[in-house]
C-alpha cells in the first residue's frame, strides 16, 4: 500500500472511528505522461515537518512532489448511496496537498450523506513563478471527465456529479466550473468527448478568485455565464486569504443568474476543512449538507 493511503486509513480510523472506511477504487488520470509540465523534483511523500501547523489539534498530511495524477473513489454503503458524487480538490497554495483535512476526511463526511466522494491527487508543486499553473485543471478536467465516464460501474448518477474545493482546491473548482467547454489540453480518447462540467459546486475558503493588483474580479480566468453550474461558497470574515474571493465571485455570478448559496461567517481563519472547533465557521458542512439537499442532488 502506498504511503498515502497507509496514512489516510490511519488518520481515518482515529477520527472516524465510527464510520467505516470506505472501499477504495484508485484510478491513474492519463494512459501516459500527462500534458503540461512536472515540477516535482523528487519522490511523491508527505512533506509536514516535526514543527508542521496542526488544526484542531491534529496533524495534517501535506502530501508533495505529485508527479502521477489519480483518483480514488469512496463509495458510501449501497444502502446509503444516493447516486449523487462529488471531485473532492485538497487544497495547499499548489505547492501540496493537504491530503487528509481537505481530501480523504473530507470523502469520509461526503460518504456519510449518501453521497460518493472521488478524490483527486493532482500535480503539484506548481512550476516556479506560476502562481495558477494550467496543469491542476488538466488534471481536474480529465478526471471528471473519468468520473461520468465509470459513473455505471461506480453507482453515480452521471447527472449528478458535483465538485468540491478547500483554498487553492476552490479556485481549482471555479476554474473547472468556467472552463469546460474547451480542454487546457489536446484531446486523447474518447474520454475526452465526455464532458467535464460539474452539475454543482461547492468552494470552501477559495484563494485567487480576484485580482489584487487590480482589486478586480479574474473574469478572464473564470468566465462565468448562465450555465455555470450553481455553488456553494463559504469562508470567514477574518480569512487571510481575503473573504473578497466569495464576495467578488457570488456577485459575477448573480449578474448571470446563476444560483449562489453563500455564507460568510465573522470569524475562522482559514484552513480548517470539515474539523469541528468552537468556531461557528466549522459549521458549514451543515450547511452544505442543506443546500444540497433542498437542491435536489441528494434525492
Amino acid at each position: 500500500m502506498c504511503f498515502h493511503r497507509r496514512f489516510a486509513a490511519a488518520v481515518l480510523l482515529a477520527v472516524l472511528p465510527s464510520i467505516a472506511i470506505a472501499e477504495e477504487k484508485s484510478m491513474s488520470l492519463w494512459p501516459g505522461v500527462p500534458p503540461g509540465r512536472i515540477a516535482a523534483v523528487g519522490d511523491e511523500a508527505d512533506t509536514t515537518g516535526p514543527d508542521g501547523r496542526e488544526v484542531a489539534g491534529r496533524p495534517v498530511i501535506r502530501l508533495g512532489n505529485v508527479s502521477s495524477p489519480m483518483l480514488t473513489v469512496y463509495s458510501p454503503p449501497e444502502d446509503n448511496n444516493t447516486g449523487a458524487a462529488m471531485l473532492v480538490c485538497p487544497g495547499g497554495g499548489y505547492h501540496i496537498l493537504a491530503y487528509d483535512l481537505e481530501g480523504t476526511e473530507v470523502c469520509q463526511w461526503l460518504n456519510s450523506i449518501g453521497v460518493t466522494g472521488i478524490l483527486l491527487k493532482y500535480r503539484v508543486p506548481r512550476p516556479r513563478g506560476d502562481a495558477r499553473p494550467i496543469e491542476p485543471l488538466q488534471d481536474a478536467q480529465r478526471a471528471m471527465s473519468l468520473v461520468r465516464q465509470n459513473a455505471s460501474r461506480w453507482g453515480i448518477d452521471p447527472e449528478r456529479i458535483g465538485a468540491l474545493g478547500f483554498s487553492a482546491g476552490g479556485h481549482l473548482v471555479a476554474r473547472l466550473s468556467t472552463n469546460y467547454q474547451k480542454r487546457a489540453y489536446e484531446k486523447l480518447d474518447a474520454t475526452d468527448e465526455i464532458t467535464c462540467r460539474p452539475n454543482f459546486s461547492v468552494l470552501v475558503y477559495p484563494g485567487y478568485l480576484f485580482d489584487r493588483n487590480s482589486d478586480a474580479f479574474s473574469a478572464a480566468e473564470l468566465p462565468v455565464s448562465s450555465e455555470t453550474p450553481p455553488m456553494f461558497m463559504t469562508m470567514a470574515y477574518d480569512d487571510p486569504v481575503d473573504p473578497e474571493n466569495v464576495l467578488r465571485f457570488s456577485i459575477a455570478l448573480k449578474q448571470v443568474k446563476v444560483p449562489v448559496a453563500l455564507h460568510l461567517y465573522s470569524s475562522g481563519g482559514h484552513g480548517y476543512g470539515l474539523r469541528r472547533t468552537e468556531q461557528p465557521v466549522t459549521t458549514w458542512p451543515d450547511r452544505c449538507e442543506e443546500w444540497l439537499r433542498s437542491a435536489g442532488w441528494l434525492e
